[in-house]
């Protein structure tokens, strides 16, 4: 089943375990905080487990 919903990607939970979402992490990054440590100091994401890692310096390399 497809999702049609536009905002679905957005809504998307990057890091699981600060349920940060690729929406709010994308409105850091645009807002300047464009460093892994920046978002992690700004959402706690990748301070735990650390899974997010790659995902969330993807996510800084689209928008920069």
């Amino acid at each position: 089943m497809t999702d049609n919903n536009p905002n679905a990607k957005n809504n998307t939970v990057i890091c699981h375990c600060t349920e940060t979402s690729r929406a709010a992490l994308t409105d850091l990054i645009q807002k300047g905080f464009d460093t892994l440590e920046s978002v992690s100091r700004m959402t706690g994401a990748c301070s735990g487990c650390g899974a997010c890692e790659m995902a969330i310096l993807e996510l800084i390399a689209e928008h920069n």
